[in-house]
């Protein structure tokens, strides 16, 4: 990678002249971003995460931050001598599960989040899905892959009921960024555990976002040669899907995605979030740095 210091000043003014329409396109526009995989772990890569929120908000667009954890997850869970278990996917969530995915998510990974982009000059604020009613939720049934007449409990694990984006709008007007905890509220106030995926799309729906960037560890949707997808429509991936193309981990992630596509979502993208500013490349420069899926 280029040292940034030995560009010529010429070069520099050309790449942020580059970047005008897309700052102009998307001013005062709402994008929904979902951060996790190494982008997370990695310092350095979280300090470039943190700078390129804070550089969208103040070139005049809204961003949205919602979290993960599994691995943070994973980690206190150990400490507490806690064996995860997963059901096709899902993690198994009993109280004393939930209850540490809730301090470590709320707690521990949101607030850090909120201290990276605060530190780069942001002003960000922590919720979780009970702060402002944002997301109602109940618990998932779970139905076998292959027997759908067997159901299975997961426990503490949430299905999305409605959300309601009144507070992030708030916020946003404000000039604040939300960072969001995926964590639901019941009925009887009970807590659930949400994948992460699942609320931002969600979110990117409710919101009428722009724009959905999914940070990933993988380079974005790659076909069985292995080669990188850069333009997909809506249609072209439910022909990815019946083929076996997409299958295991990036399942949830894409039909999340799609669903946002689908429902006014203008375009999805799936992007590296092991490339450092891999967000700022992807969404203020004409190269791809991973899978946009547009909405028609």
């Amino acid at each position: 990678m280029t040292d940034i210091l030995s560009i010529a000043a010429r070069d520099k003014a050309e790449i942020l002249a580059q970047a005008l329409p897309y700052i102009r396109k998307y001013h005062g526009k709402t994008l929904v971003i979902k951060y996790g995989g190494n982008a997370m772990t990695d310092p350095a890569l979280q300090a470039d995460f943190a700078e390129d929120v804070v550089l969208l908000k103040l070139v005049g667009m809204n961003p949205v931050v919602v979290h993960g954890g599994g691995p943070q997850i994973e980690t206190a869970l150990n400490r507490l001598g806690k064996k995860g278990e997963f059901i096709q996917g899902m993690r198994v969530t009993d109280a004393e599960t939930m209850e540490v995915v809730e301090w470590v998510l709320a707690g521990e990974v949101q607030q850090d989040i909120v201290g990276l982009i605060n530190q780069a000059g942001g002003k960000a604020v922590g919720l979780t899905g009970r702060d402002g009613g944002l997301i109602r939720a109940q618990k998932l049934k779970m139905v076998d892959n292959h027997d759908p007449s067997k159901e299975y409990d997961v426990g503490q694990v949430g299905d999305i009921v409605t959300i309601d984006p009144s507070v992030v709008k708030a916020l946003q007007d404000d000039a604040f960024i939300p960072v969001i905890s995926p964590i639901g509220f019941g009925e009887d106030n009970e807590s659930y555990n949400i994948n992460a995926d699942v609320v931002a799309s969600k979110l990117a729906t409710v919101l009428k976002a722009e724009k959905l960037v999914l940070l990933t560890n993988t380079p974005g949707v790659l076909n069985k040669a292995g080669e990188l997808l850069t333009d997909l429509s809506a249609r072209q991936i439910d022909d990815l899907f019946a083929d076996g193309t997409i299958s295991g981990g990036m399942l949830p992630k894409i039909s999340g995605a799609l669903d946002a596509a689908k429902s006014g979502v203008n375009a999805v993208h799936i992007i590296d979030g092991r490339v450092p500013h891999a967000m700022l490349l992807e969404i203020l420069t004409e190269q791809a740095y991973g899978t946009m899926i547009r909405s028609h």
